[in-house]
C-alpha cells in the first residue's frame, strides 16, 4: 500500500465529509462543523493553511548533510520523527463513519507506534470515545498520551487517573475546545480555565501536562508559570472560533517568550514533510499531525495510517537535505523566509 491508494480509498469512503482535495485549504468544506470543515465561514482553517504556504523554505545545495538525523525525544520516548499524532474523536458525526471509534483509535495508536512515533487520543462528549482511546495506549503497552476536554477540574482528574492505570507517558487538555459544538450537542459542560486551575490540574498528577491550544504569548507565559510541561500552539484545525490567527503566525514569539522554561510544539495545516521543516525552523520541537492520519484511517486502516506517517517522514528528510539541515535539533530560522 501507498499513499496514493490510501487517499483513493479515503477519499471514495468519505464522500460529503471530506474531499480531499488536492490543496486541503478549507474551502471545499467551510462551514462542515460537525463534518471536516473550519467553523463559520472556515476563516480560520483557511489562514492557517495559507499563512504556513507564505512561508517559504531556501534551497541550500552547499553542504554536507547528506544523511539528516530524523530523531528525536518528547515525553521520554525515542522518536523516529519530531511528529506526534493529534487528538481525534468523532468518526461518525465528523468523518462519515466508515470506521468507528474504536477502529480509528487502534489504528492511530498501533499505526503510529509502527512508524517510529506516539499518538495522542481525544475525549469528547461520547464516553466511549475516550475509553475506545483508552484501550488502544493499553494494547500498546502506555505508549500513548491522553488528552482531556477542558472540563470541570473533578472529571479530568478522573480521566488523568484512568489514563495513568493505562500507562500512558503523559496527559494534558487541549483548552481550545472549551467552546466546542460537538460537547454542546452531548449536553457536556466545558469552559476556559484559570492558572489556579491549572495549577491544580499539574498537581494532581506525576505525567507531563500538557495544554493544547495557545495562541498568545500571554497565555503561553500564564501556562508556564502553571507548571505546566507542554504547550501545543493551535487553533483545533479552525474548528471552534472563526477569524483566529494562524498556529504559525504567533509561534514563534511564544517560542522566544517561554521556549527556554517548557515545551512547545505547534499543530497546524501539515500536509507535507516541509510543513513540519517550516515549524521547527520557527521554533517548535515537534508537531501534530491530525487530518492525514483520519485519511490514513479510512484509507488503509493501521497501515495507512503508518504509510502516512512515513511519507511524511520521508519528505522531511529529503527537505532537510536540500536545505542544509543535518539535525532536526538544529533547524534554524534560516532555513526559511517568511
Amino acid at each position: 500500500m501507498d499513499i496514493k491508494e490510501v487517499k483513493e480509498n479515503a477519499r471514495e469512503r468519505m464522500k460529503g465529509f471530506c474531499n480531499l482535495c488536492r490543496e486541503c485549504d478549507g474551502v471545499w468544506c467551510a462551514g462542515k462543523v460537525p463534518g471536516m470543515g473550519g467553523t463559520g465561514t472556515g476563516s480560520s482553517f483557511k489562514r492557517a493553511h495559507d499563512k504556513l504556504k507564505e512561508i517559504k523554505v531556501v534551497m541550500r545545495t552547499i553542504h554536507s548533510a547528506v544523511n539528516p538525523s530524523l530523531e528525536t525525544s518528547l515525553f521520554g520516548e525515542k522518536l523516529s520523527f519530531p511528529a506526534i499524532s493529534a487528538p481525534i474523536t468523532g468518526t461518525v458525526f465528523n468523518m462519515g463513519g466508515y470506521v468507528n471509534d474504536e477502529e480509528y483509535s487502534d489504528d492511530v495508536v498501533l499505526g503510529s507506534i509502527d512508524a517510529g512515533t506516539i499518538a495522542m487520543i481525544g475525549d469528547t462528549g461520547d464516553p466511549k470515545c475516550f475509553e475506545h482511546g483508552i484501550n488502544a495506549i493499553k494494547k500498546a503497552n502506555g505508549k500513548g498520551i491522553t488528552i482531556i476536554k477542558p472540563r470541570e477540574n473533578s472529571e479530568i482528574i478522573k480521566r488523568i487517573k484512568i489514563a495513568e492505570e493505562a500507562g500512558a507517558v503523559a496527559v494534558g487538555i487541549d483548552s481550545d475546545g472549551a467552546g466546542l459544538v460537538t460537547m454542546k450537542l452531548f449536553g457536556q459542560p466545558v469552559g476556559p480555565k484559570s492558572v489556579e486551575d491549572l495549577k491544580v490540574l499539574v498537581n494532581s498528577t506525576k505525567l507531563p501536562f500538557i495544554v493544547k491550544g495557545i495562541l498568545s504569548v500571554d497565555e503561553a507565559v500564564l501556562c508556564a508559570e502553571a507548571g505546566v510541561h507542554t504547550i501545543i500552539v493551535s487553533n483545533h484545525g479552525g474548528r471552534v472560533l472563526n477569524e483566529t490567527l494562524a498556529p504559525c503566525e504567533v509561534l514563534e514569539d511564544i517560542v522566544k517568550a517561554v521556549g527556554d522554561k517548557i515545551n512547545v510544539l505547534a499543530d497546524g495545516s501539515i500536509r507535507e514533510g516541509v510543513d513540519i521543516l517550516k515549524y521547527l525552523a520557527l521554533g517548535a520541537k515537534g508537531v501534530l499531525i491530525g487530518r492525514p492520519l483520519i485519511w490514513g484511517s479510512i484509507g488503509g486502516r493501521q497501515e495507512g495510517v503508518k504509510v502516512t506517517l512515513e511519507t511524511l517522514k520521508n519528505q522531511l528528510y529529503q527537505s532537510m537535505i536540500l536545505t542544509g539541515c543535518s539535525d532536526v535539533k538544529n533547524i534554524n530560522p534560516k532555513t526559511i523566509i517568511k
